[in-house]
């Protein structure tokens, strides 16, 4: 649950929401950003950015829940996120998006290089479409960040979008 622009208490209606969905669907329910947040939903984890809290004082909040870290294009970063105990780590973007600003452009390559530093699953995140996932997938990510193309494609409803991708 990705909801910049709202306060804590319509976060917590919407995620509400959003958890039923997430359960029934047997997905897994991950909060951005913040960890209170994430805690206060019983989400199944929270996803950091680098301006976030630690991946060590989110951990004194959430336990053993799912914690992802951000590490756009940096190996430095990624190795962080490994000694830190990251479940997951991120990297992107690697297409254009008008998701967000992009600030940091990653390649197939790094993938193939944190392939070689840990088994920890490896995510995608940036301007991934019908065209391009099958490139990331051959190349070391084990799972995708899929927004702007899923919520706004102007051909397909989000369902379809996802079923296409499949």
């Amino acid at each position: 649950m990705r909801l910049k622009k709202y306060s804590f208490e319509k976060k917590i209606i919407i995620g509400k929401k959003i958890k039923q969905i997430c359960k029934k669907n047997n997905v897994k329910f991950l909060v951005n950003d913040n960890p209170e947040l994430s805690k206060r939903l019983n989400a199944d984890g929270c996803h950091l950015g680098q301006n976030d809290i630690s991946i060590t004082e989110a951990r004194k909040i959430l336990g053993n829940k799912i914690i992802g870290i951000t590490c756009h294009n940096s190996i430095n970063l990624a190795k962080a996120a490994i000694r830190g105990k990251a479940d997951y780590i991120a990297f992107g973007a690697f297409f254009s998006t008008k998701t967000k600003k992009v600030k940091h452009r990653a390649t197939t390559k790094i993938l193939d290089k944190v392939k070689k530093l840990t088994k920890i699953p490896i995510v995608a995140i940036g301007g991934i479409n019908i065209s391009n996932y099958k490139k990331l997938l051959l190349n070391n990510a084990n799972l995708l960040a899929i927004s702007g193309y899923v919520w706004n494609n102007k051909k397909y409803k989000p369902f379809e979008t996802i079923e296409k991708i499949k």
